[in-house]
């Protein structure tokens, strides 16, 4: 997985390389990836008072913490403490514009960012108000990040709870809302027991609509869950999908066999929304260097780098690939290999993709590339694709 740049092996990236090298996100909750100090100034605006901490130092740590102690009632809490600020429409602009501004400026060019518009219904909002108000956020992030001198474009897909009973009902809101910045659907939560063909309705109703979806599936519950998502249900990408390692037998003299179902994945090319510290923290891996993107990237699968939910895991897309960086020794070329799947995979037109990859991503890395054989200063990946 090393390349060669004029017959010379380049090195893996450092801190600085990897952050302004351009990244694409497919799977992020945007009430996980709130600032610290913005949850602690809408609690108070809002006189929410059940924040562990005030201190905006303290609560990003409580949250990280909370995330990786094991117990899934305090990584729920988490939440409860972000949906619990985002009632309003002026939070929820806040929000969506910081998120916005905080991916431009870690190099991320394309985003797709998620949430529940029916866990935002507390402060009397409409879900079709929650959706306006979201929306204007991002419009408003990308404006500011273009500002500073970086590109974003960010789309939302718009998420139903497996628990509940409105995924049909999220469906038809994803689909209202698919020429105004909604690029597709999605249902999270609690695989077990939720299986997502309770959602059949909803899906079916996507498909008809000529609209796109992605699942939560193979994150905790395994095999099943990824089956039922892709043969039940027709998921186009895969929420995690990081248990699909269970249908991979490693020998002991390092053959690979896959089973029918990883075949499957693989040949179809079956997009996977891979979250690195996320997935270590719910214990699908180890350790980073133990993770299956590892060898899910060495098959050629359809892998991509993605952050889950940034503050719980106190994350971002440049930490993610320093991670992995580290652990498998990657380049620049396996930075754009991943980015490039994304791109692919993203849930926009085919001619904006391609235009992304070859007028913005293959440029970035390329610039990169020169900048380390030659020794020369680069724009960062944001003013690259602002020049363009």
């Amino acid at each position: 997985m090393t390349s060669q740049i004029a017959g010379q092996k380049a090195p893996s990236p450092d801190a600085d390389q990897i952050r302004r090298a351009p990244k694409v996100l497919l799977h992020d909750h945007l009430d996980g990836g709130l600032r610290p100090g913005t949850v602690a100034e809408l609690a108070a605006e809002q006189g929410y008072t059940a924040l562990p901490e005030s201190d905006p130092g303290k609560l990003g740590q409580w949250f990280r913490d909370a995330a990786d102690s094991g117990s899934l009632e305090r990584y729920l809490e988490t939440f409860s403490h972000t949906v619990g600020v985002m009632q309003t429409r002026d939070a929820l602009f806040r929000v969506a514009a910081e998120a916005a501004e905080d991916l431009a400026a870690d190099g991320v060019v394309y985003a797709e960012i998620r949430y529940a518009p029916e866990q935002h219904l507390d402060g009397d909002l409409t879900l079709e108000e929650v959706v306006e108000a979201v929306d204007e956020g991002f419009r408003e992030g990308e404006r500011r990040a273009l500002a500073a001198g970086h590109r974003i474009r960010v789309g939302a897909l718009l998420t139903a709870m497996r628990h509940a009973a409105r995924s049909l009902e999220i469906a038809e809101l994803a689909n209202r809302h698919r020429d105004s910045g909604v690029v597709g659907f999605d249902i999270a939560g609690a695989e077990a027991g939720f299986p997502p063909t309770r959602h059949l309705d909803a899906f079916e109703y996507l498909k008809r609509e000529n609209n796109h979806f992605t699942i939560h599936a193979g994150e905790a519950f395994g095999l099943p869950s990824i089956w039922q998502a892709l043969q039940w249900c027709g998921a186009d990408r895969l929420g995690h999908g990081v248990r699909i390692i269970d249908d991979i037998e490693v020998a002991g003299d390092g053959s690979v066999k896959l089973g029918r179902l990883a075949s499957y994945v693989r040949d179809k090319r079956v997009p996977l929304e891979l979250c690195p510290t996320s997935n270590l923290q719910t214990g699908a891996a180890t350790s980073y260097a133990d993770h299956p993107i590892g060898l899910l990237r060495s098959l050629g699968f359809r892998a991509t780098v993605n952050t889950d939910n940034r503050l719980m895991s106190g994350t971002s897309m440049s930490a993610e690939f320093a991670h992995l960086v580290e652990a498998f020794g990657y380049t620049f070329d396996d930075m754009q290999w991943f980015t490039v799947n994304a791109m692919k995979s993203a849930f926009i037109p085919f001619d904006e993709r391609l235009a992304m990859i070859n007028e913005v991503i293959k440029p970035g890395y390329a610039a990169l590339r020169s900048a380390w054989l030659f020794r020369e200063t680069v724009p960062t990946s944001g003013s690259l694709a602002a020049d363009r």
